[in-house]
């Protein structure tokens, strides 16, 4: 027994889909604080899309198994707490029926928005796979994943904060980094599709214009908008002097790039789920402004502190707080720096591995949870306001 007088030894199993770079962090921070007491178990292929990202599919580590029938099986045998990603499902259903500690790990489900109703066979679906009385809690990888659920009456009073925990890099001097960077430079990062509305950002580049600010905005990624964005930004006479498309990086490269730039935008709406992004844009000192929609931001971004936040859509508000950021640069390095205390000392895989195994610690001994955390991982997560963000 330990100081806390806890007895249960922790043997945890994450299944998900595939292991990479984001996975790591969270996977290395659970094997060493757990004292080996940890396996990763990846249920399918990474896939061509996210190779071509840069994505490296043979990262190493000790605890990673492939599914192929007996892993699982082993893997199951020996694990009390179980937490499930994109598994399949029968292998959540015999943790179940073993009564072994289970955790959802979810995004929020009604991405698409509308009206409930669309959604009968899910609930029902959901419900069956969640039966009531049994040790199944949810890890909220999204500030609206606890609404969701609880409009159809699941895990309420059960849910967790959580998130995606991306690598945590501690600089020298965040001072230091914060004052190389250049003043003017704006970041957006990520895959060119809709739901990240790329296209704000070449509307917003050309209102700076018109306003004459001096700004640079770098894009980096690519997809199906890219050469729409190219021809929109080249129509206005933006491309190469104001806006310039650097392609596909290695994460390790877009990295690089965060930390020489002061300003990052993130405008993904309420159909991305996370977006580590912004967790690794706030790590790099970047002064962000975040959509409100998107799934990090309300856990991560505490709006006029440690950087800014706009209503999803509103082009003239992103414009707004865009500029308010260039014409004064001293918040840039308040938000900056604010940023890189919210990744460094409460948002990273290291603080997140340690308060889970507190947490299932508590759950398997019968000791009330509710007041372990009052904010950060691992905190109750609630339902949402949709106005969350403005006092």
């Amino acid at each position: 027994m330990n100081s806390k007088g806890w007895t249960s030894v922790v043997n945890l199993a994450f299944i998900s889909n595939y292991f990479n770079h984001h996975q790591k962090p969270l996977s290395d921070a659970f094997y060493t604080e757990n004292k080996g007491r940890y396996f990763f178990l990846s249920t399918v292929d990474m896939g061509a899309e996210r190779r071509k990202l840069g994505w490296k599919d043979n990262i190493y580590a000790p605890y990673v198994y492939t599914a192929d029938g007996k892993n699982e099986e082993e893997i199951l045998q020996q694990a009390n707490v179980v937490i499930a990603g994109s598994a399949p499902e029968m292998l959540i259903q015999r943790a179940i029926r073993e009564n072994k500690l289970i955790f959802r790990y979810s995004e929020r489900p009604l991405k698409a928005g509308g009206e409930l109703i669309k959604y009968p066979i899910r609930f029902l679906r959901w419900h069956y796979r969640n039966p009531r009385g049994k040790p199944i809690y949810l890890l909220c990888a999204s500030a609206f994943t606890a609404g969701d659920y609880a409009k159809f009456g699941l895990f309420r009073g059960r849910c967790y904060k959580w998130g995606y925990f991306p690598e945590t890099i501690r600089y020298p001097s965040i001072d230091d980094l914060i004052d190389r960077k250049a003043k003017a430079t704006i970041l957006w990062c990520g895959r060119f599709l809709g739901c990240k509305h790329p296209d704000d950002v070449i509307e917003v580049a050309k209102r700076l214009r018109d306003a004459g600010c001096c700004f640079k905005i770098e894009m980096i990624g690519t997809g199906e908008m890219e050469q729409q964005l190219k021809r929109q930004a080249s129509e206005a006479g933006l491309l190469g002097e104001n806006v310039r498309f650097l392609g596909a990086m290695s994460p390790e490269a877009v990295r690089r790039h965060m930390e020489s730039a002061s300003i990052c935008l993130f405008t993904s709406d309420r159909q991305e789920g996370w977006g580590a992004v912004l967790n690794e844009a706030m790590n790099s000192g970047c002064a962000v402004v975040a959509s409100d929609a998107a799934g990090a931001t309300p856990y991560l971004v505490n709006d006029g502190v440690n950087g800014s936040v706009y209503h999803s859509g509103n082009i003239q508000e992103l414009y707004e707080k865009v500029r308010w950021l260039l014409e004064n640069t001293t918040m840039q390095y308040s938000f900056g720096k604010a940023a890189y205390q919210t990744i460094t000392e409460l948002w990273n895989a290291e603080v997140a591995a340690k308060r889970f195994l507190q947490l299932s610690q508590a759950l398997l001994n019968g000791t009330d949870a509710s007041g372990l955390f009052t904010n950060g991982p691992c905190s109750p997560a609630k339902p949402l306001r949709k106005d969350w963000y403005q006092r």
